[in-house]
């Protein structure tokens, strides 16, 4: 009996002890609340030196692709619910179908290394109001309303984790169009102004954010989107909702309150520098979430020309993809974002961390002889090149090969040393600095990103290259 009693305390101990065990372990997968930022410019330094972002876009309207009932929806996909004024009860249908048995989390991390992004955004509960996660404030999510049976956010985060990737959540906070009180739904449930909305976020839009910042360890952005109905109150909830959980979690621009940094309009791009921290969301074609007939996708070249343009005018790109209801990233997007991975490999000096152009006079001109539909003068963009900047460094842009020598105005600083910045060796290529000018000499055709098998016709490479130019001349430089 003596030694059964001292087994039983034996592994009443081993119990005690692994209980402690896994529960510091939990403790130790939760966010750190109480450490915060020393300073704004401490929070703000990932973000700054980031640059580049990929948002996703994946929900129920992934499995309608854009076409309800035999007829195309105008608009993106992930608005397919409103556009088409599906009843709530319908659209909760679409729920039985989604079952990703090609969702890999791990993969998805993968390519979101390979395209040389530095975050990732995902939509947790996007416009229609469903969750991609297992909620316990509502049961319509991807947990428990569908044969899925699974938390992608969770398998996200956790390979988000494994390759230090950052993570971020989108999530609509006002419009809602599952809920009754929720905004946006007038189909089903009438105007707007009649609604209990603070009812709605106490019970479900509040309660969620919460969730998704105690369960899915270090979160480095909210992406609140659509503040209609959000008043000063609510939305000041939920900055404090963030600030008291995740203090080191940015907010960004759409919230109802100004957050962390300015969210400019989707592929809205300001014709000059742009003081602040601010971020483009931009799409690969013209919808958000996946649409089946919308394959007019955006070039390697489009992407890194729309990247450049931003960083150069002082901001972040954060560009989406919209998988399929399988789980998959459409093969013309990937197809199209890994040559830009490639491309930074080489040339990602010039933007991660990167500052804006030292000119500005090379992102074009306004036409005084035209006139927008606000009766202003028409701004005339020019693409040729643009510059990013960083302490003793210029890099110059080309997206069209100037013939000859590149010529460079108003530079205020003295040019010391000039080369191809993807070129390993970093052999110097001539220039001439007078005053403020300066004149690099080019060779007659662009470097070439690649190489090319010696059966292939020499013409072939040079004429794709004058075609498809993108290629960065790095300035070293010293105070004149």
């Amino acid at each position: 009996m003596k030694i059964l009693f001292l087994q039983a305390i034996s592994r009443h101990r081993m119990v005690a002890v692994a209980a402690f065990l896994l529960s510091a372990a939990s403790l130790m997968a939760q966010p750190d609340r109480a450490a915060g930022p020393a300073s704004q410019d401490d929070k703000m330094k990932w973000f700054r030196d980031a640059k580049f972002g990929l948002l996703i876009h994946w929900g129920l309207y992934s499995i309608p692709a854009g076409e309800w009932k035999g007829q195309t929806i105008p608009g993106p996909g992930e608005w397919i619910m409103n556009n088409a004024r599906i009843p709530v009860q319908e659209y909760e249908r679409l729920a039985s179908q989604f079952n990703a048995a090609a969702f890999d989390a791990e993969a998805w991390v993968k390519f979101a290394e390979d395209c040389g992004v530095k975050y990732v955004v995902i939509a947790a509960k996007d416009l229609d109001g469903f969750a991609m996660y297992r909620s316990l404030a509502s049961k319509y999510n991807v947990y428990d309303f569908t044969p899925f049976r699974r938390d992608p956010l969770k398998e996200l985060a956790g390979a988000c984790a494994r390759h230090h990737m950052k993570i971020g959540f989108y999530y609509s906070q006002a419009q809602d169009w599952h809920e009754p009180n929720g905004a946006g739904n007038t189909w089903d449930f009438g105007p707007d102004d009649k609604k209990d909305f603070d009812q709605y976020l106490r019970a479900k839009a509040e309660p969620q954010v919460k969730e998704l910042l105690t369960g899915y360890g270090p979160v480095c952005l909210m992406w609140f989107d659509a503040p209609a109905m959000m008043n000063r109150e609510r939305a000041q909830r939920f900055i404090d909702i963030v600030r008291s959980l995740q203090p080191g979690a940015l907010i960004n621009g759409r919230l109802g309150l100004p957050g962390d940094y300015a969210s400019m309009g989707g592929n809205l791009v300001p014709d000059g520098i742009e003081k602040g921290d601010w971020e483009t969301p931009g799409s690969i074609n013209h919808t958000w979430g996946f649409k089946k007939g919308d394959n007019d996708w955006k070039t390697p070249e489009d992407i890194t020309f729309k990247l450049v343009d931003v960083v150069s005018k002082g901001g972040n790109y954060l560009l989406n993809v919209g998988p399929t209801a399988d789980g998959l990233i459409p093969q013309p997007a990937v197809g199209n974002l890994l040559p830009m991975g490639r491309w930074l490999k080489a040339n990602g000096e010039a933007v991660y961390g990167a500052g804006p152009t030292a000119f500005g006079d090379e992102f074009g001109a306004i036409d005084g002889s035209r006139r927008d539909r606000n009766g202003r003068p028409v701004f005339v963009p020019a693409t040729n090149w643009r510059c990013t900047t960083k302490p003793g460094k210029l890099f110059i842009h080309l997206f069209q090969w100037p013939k000859g020598s590149m010529e460079l105005s108003k530079v205020k600083v003295r040019v010391t040393k000039a080369y191809f910045l993807a070129d390993a060796s970093r052999a110097p290529i001539e220039f001439m600095q007078q005053g403020d000018r300066v004149t690099i000499s080019l060779p007659e055709h662009p470097p070439a990103e690649q190489e090319y098998s010696p059966r292939i016709n020499p013409n072939l490479p040079h004429l794709n290259e004058l075609e498809h130019v993108r290629v960065v001349l790095a300035l070293e430089t010293r105070a004149q």
